[in-house]
């Protein structure tokens, strides 16, 4: 830090608030007059919206701060800023910094966002499961005061600075956008039969899909009759030991679902002659879930997973998982469990997110999530899993999806679900189509996100530089130092302290 600039604690400089929130229970606390601000809205950004209002009488039981305030999130999420462009009140989990006389607002907003800024908050925050800064550890934050002019000079620089970065960081979001419409684009051709067009045209013996499908019913009653003799095998090995308690789960026959109606082809669209519309029961050996009866927790055991545990990439969160007893495990296993090869379909919440086993792992999922078990001797799973996130059964989804609290769909509305079968050759050539497209798709996105990636370790470098003063070029400085109300940050804090 240069010589002209001073440290100081935050508290020993500005008048600093804790947020609090007025009494929701009565409503007349409430309105449309003051916006009140919470954590989500605070963005690194000027405060634009505010998702709740008080009304002037809660406004008087709320925690008031002027225009050019900076709030700072300071439970949860550290670090998150806004500034005020009106009066406004804030939640507890925000702290205030009040606009202070010789201290541009703006200088403020973004030495929060500075890494040591936020590095002290980290420091600061209490070890708990939620991270906590009071009021009085924030206070303690050393604080860089510059000269008034090199402030200005400082703003000015990073908003340029920053404008250009923002610019490509939107480009590379629009790039990113166009990406997930390119891929549901390339998964609607595919399972409309055009990807593989000129492949099919070449074949000479190609199985229509009608023989595959008596195959399929054929494989799914066998499956049945063998989970049946487990089931039995297991009730007697249950009353042999003479257990109390729940017996094992009672297996039911598959279900075959009705044809797909003329009305359903139209909304869904033509297929190849080759091709046939089934039910997705119809083309798996069952879809169903495990007893919503959640089982206890046993440290060290099998993993339990939940929806949480699915990743927005497609991958399975093991460690994080809830782990049961082998003893609930060998009972609930027995009316389903995933296997590799398998799909895992999430019904709510982050309804299909889907994901396809490719782990020969010994595991169970939660009833958040049905489990479609693939008959890979005849369907190609990862063809099953491509159409399982295709914008067909996105419009399934939509179709059959309840609105309640949490967004949910039925085990049986995912079993009558519409499904394009060709045959397993033509599967193949599915799949291989999708991915060498999808292939330069996931090039792409690697290169963006890297390059995100640089955009904000660029802005952090650039932020660091601004407040150890090392921002400004010798020129810029000196041309600072020629205006007016130029004088050492010592001499500044001096002027306000007498202010106060």
């Amino acid at each position: 830090m240069r010589e002209e600039w001073s440290k100081v604690k935050i508290g020993d400089l500005f008048d600093t608030l804790t947020g609090n929130t007025p009494p929701k229970k009565d409503k007349t606390n409430y309105g449309q007059d003051i916006p009140l601000i919470k954590p989500p809205e605070l963005q690194d950004k000027p405060i634009t919206q505010a998702s709740e209002f008080l009304s002037l009488g809660g406004g008087e039981k709320a925690r008031l701060v002027p225009r050019d305030t900076v709030l700072v999130t300071c439970i949860g999420n550290l670090g998150r800023t806004g500034i005020s462009k009106e009066r406004i009140a804030f939640n507890q989990q925000i702290n205030a910094i009040k606009p202070k006389c010789g201290i541009e607002p703006k200088f403020t907003f973004y030495q929060c966002q500075s890494p040591a800024f936020r590095k002290s908050l980290e420091n600061l925050s209490s070890a708990t499961t939620v991270s906590i800064v009071n009021k009085s550890k924030f206070n303690t934050i050393e604080y860089s005061v510059a000269p008034p002019p090199e402030q200005r000079a400082i703003i000015l620089k990073l908003e340029e600075s920053f404008s250009e970065l923002d610019n490509g960081i939107e480009n590379l979001n629009k790039a990113k956008e166009k990406l997930v419409i390119y891929r549901q684009a390339v998964l609607k051709k595919a399972f409309e039969g055009k990807l593989t067009k000129k492949w099919r045209n070449e074949q000479l013996d190609l199985q229509p899909a009608s023989e595959l499908l008596k195959a399929i019913k054929e494989e799914r009653m066998s499956f049945y009759e063998n989970q049946l003799l487990d089931w039995n095998n297991a009730v007697i090995e249950w009353d042999e030991k003479g257990k109390e308690g729940k017996r094992p789960i009672r297996i039911r026959k598959p279900n075959i679902a009705d044809d797909v109606s003329e009305n359903e082809v139209e909304r869904y669209g033509a297929l190849p002659v080759e091709w046939e519309w089934s039910r997705f029961c119809n083309v798996t050996y069952k879809i169903g879930d495990v007893d919503h009866k959640m089982p206890k927790d046993f440290p060290g055991g099998i993993p339990y997973l939940s929806t949480g545990n699915l990743r927005v990439d497609s991958t399975i969160d093991f460690d994080k998982a809830k782990t049961i007893s082998n003893e609930d495990y060998t009972r609930l296993a027995l009316k389903i469990k995933p296997e590799k090869g398998d799909m895992l379909f999430p019904r709510y919440g982050t309804i299909g997110r889907n994901v396809l086993v490719s782990v020969d792992k010994k595991f169970l999922v939660s009833y958040s999530c049905a489990i479609i078990k693939n008959i890979m001797s005849l369907m190609n799973e990862k063809y099953v899993y491509y159409y399982s996130i295709s914008p067909v059964i996105k419009k399934e989804i939509k179709r059959y999806k309840v609105e309640t609290t949490q967004a949910n769909i039925g085990i049986a509305s995912i079993e009558k679900f519409v499904f394009p079968i060709c045959s397993r050759s033509e599967q193949r050539e599915v799949v291989k189509e999708i991915e060498t497209r999808l292939s330069v798709c996931d090039n792409i996105l690697e290169n963006i996100e890297e390059d995100l990636k640089k955009a904000e370790a660029l802005r952090l470098s650039i932020l660091e530089k601004a407040f150890d003063g090392k921002l400004l070029s010798e020129e810029e400085i000196i041309a600072c130092r020629r205006e007016k109300d130029w004088e050492s940050a010592e001499r500044l804090l001096e002027r306000i302290k007498k202010i106060k």
